[in-house]
């Protein structure tokens, strides 16, 4: 290992061993003090965030060209990263409360942020495949760590065989793409391409078969259909931190391989990922409607979020468009991050330890018993909705700008008319809230609060100003080394 393989991937090293140190460390937290391991992983978080904003601006490639240290990989580093802060902070009072309380679960939090991280630096399909199985397996883990609850087992049990399940089609696809150019270097596969020496329908058959696997990790239609009684039965922090963050890793290896490994068969994708935006948006969107469980509510919609992130990546076969439409998506990942934290956040703040509070019902008055929760969820649903004074506008035009850029007007119609029908389901929430008579139990804790408030007024003041937030989109490039 050359220092310049240490720096590339240094953030990545160091929460990897501040992980497995926290492992040890935890022997010796007695129980019913696990908080002190969680302070210890949100120390880790921090410090790692720190090294990563230090390293912004610069670029390196590291282990022959199998990682990059860019643009692109800071911004996202920095997004995961703040991911693991917030699912810290959910999980902190939450699993106590629930009788759930295990010090591995911050453990498994930090090595899954670490192959998030990795995943957004792979410049190797090999190297993609490892980060997927490191951002995956402890999510297997924490989705079944409500047990002995039958609901958390069966999430973890169909995570765990879609997800393997899945995985066999990225390694499958790695395998044709590598049989269609001699190579799994995404540098090498532009060059093998370049200089027509790759077999193009094989390697086009490759990436059909990685995109259909990633399609799962993102939750596309049709390739969503674990999704709901995933996020349904798994501990809400844990839903909330694949809902932001496991989506953002799925969506940052595909931007990785397919904007800049694969350009060349842009005209050979974009119908396909047209259909998949569509369909996300579409069937997202029209089943949320008929959810009664806010976790299925926002699981649905989270379906459609994909779709409409998905819209960034159509036009990426242009080249005047492509800058665009990764800093779209870059910012609509953001946004969506926070103003999905801070949903699920409300979403803990009734639940109940006998699963009680998750009806749609059970927010009724809510606008009168807590007015600042009560704000704080209308903040949200309306960012999710695309309406101001909110995030998820400022996010929504940005997207609808880049597929308008590429001439790509039905998925843009489609993309509003799906926004509006979203509506119906977000604002039935508000309705319930203030509109509704109830008297909904809350659970008042510290960190929840905090994290509740805090995206609420990033959701909106952020919205107010987002020029810097796009400009550091903007220059988060891809580097291909």
């Amino acid at each position: 290992m050359t220092q310049l393989d240490l720096y590339a991937l240094l953030p990545v090293i160091f929460l990897a061993a501040w992980a497995s140190l926290l492992l040890l460390a935890d022997l010796f937290v007695p129980h019913g003090r696990k908080g002190i391991t969680a302070l210890l992983s949100a120390l880790g978080l921090l410090i790692t965030l720190g090294i990563s904003l230090a390293q912004f601006g610069r670029s390196a490639a590291g282990f022959g060209g199998m990682v990059a240290l860019d643009g692109f990989s800071t911004f996202l580093a920095c997004l995961f990263l703040l991911t693991g802060l917030l699912g810290v902070a959910l999980a902190f009072n939450y699993l106590k409360r629930m009788d759930i309380e295990r010090g591995e679960y911050y453990a498994l939090l930090l090595f899954s942020v670490v192959g998030m991280m990795l995943m957004a630096q792979a410049s190797d399909l090999i190297v993609v495949f490892l980060a997927l199985e490191l951002l995956s397996i402890p999510l297997y883990v924490m989705a079944a760590m409500a047990y002995p609850k039958t609901d958390s087992e069966e999430a973890g049990i169909k995570y765990f065989l879609l997800g393997a399940f899945a995985s066999g089609f990225v390694v499958y696809g790695i395998a044709l793409a590598f049989g269609a150019t001699g190579t799994t270097s995404l540098s090498a596969i532009v060059a093998a391409v370049a200089s027509g020496a790759a077999d193009l329908p094989l390697l086009l058959a490759g990436a059909g078969l990685i995109l259909v696997g990633f399609g799962f990790k993102i939750a596309a239609v049709p390739f969503h259909m674990w999704t709901p009684d995933v996020y349904q039965g798994a501990p809400t922090p844990v839903t909330a931190f694949m809902a932001a963050g496991a989506k953002a890793a799925g969506f940052a290896a595909l931007l990785r391989i397919f904007a800049l490994g694969l350009p060349a068969l842009a005209l050979d994708m974009t119908q396909v990922l047209v259909v998949l935006s569509a369909l996300s948006m579409l069937v997202g969107n029209f089943v949320a409607i008929a959810q009664t469980d806010i976790k299925r509510m926002l699981a649905y919609s989270s379906i459609a979020q994909a779709g409409y992130i998905l819209m960034a990546f159509v036009p990426y076969g242009n080249p005047a468009v492509r800058e665009l439409s990764i800093a779209a998506a870059l910012f609509y990942l953001a946004a969506y991050t926070l103003t999905s934290f801070g949903a699920w956040g409300v979403v803990i703040a009734l639940e109940k330890p006998d699963g009680q509070g998750l009806k749609i019902d059970d927010y009724a008055g809510l606008g009168r018993r807590q007015p600042l929760l009560a704000a704080a969820m209308t903040i949200f649903m309306l960012s999710l909705i695309g309406l101001p004074p909110t995030l998820g506008l400022v996010g929504k035009i940005y997207l609808f700008r880049a597929v308008i850029a590429g001439g790509f007007y039905p998925l843009a119609v489609v993309g509003v008319l799906t926004s509006l029908i979203s509506a119906y389901y977000y604002l039935r929430v508000v309705v319930k809230m203030y509109m509704q008579e109830g008297d909904p139990q809350v659970t008042r804790e510290r960190w929840l609060d905090f994290t509740i408030g805090a995206m609420a007024v990033v959701t909106v003041v952020v919205s107010l100003f987002p020029a810097p937030l796009f400009d550091w989109a903007s220059r988060a490039v891809l580097a291909l080394f």
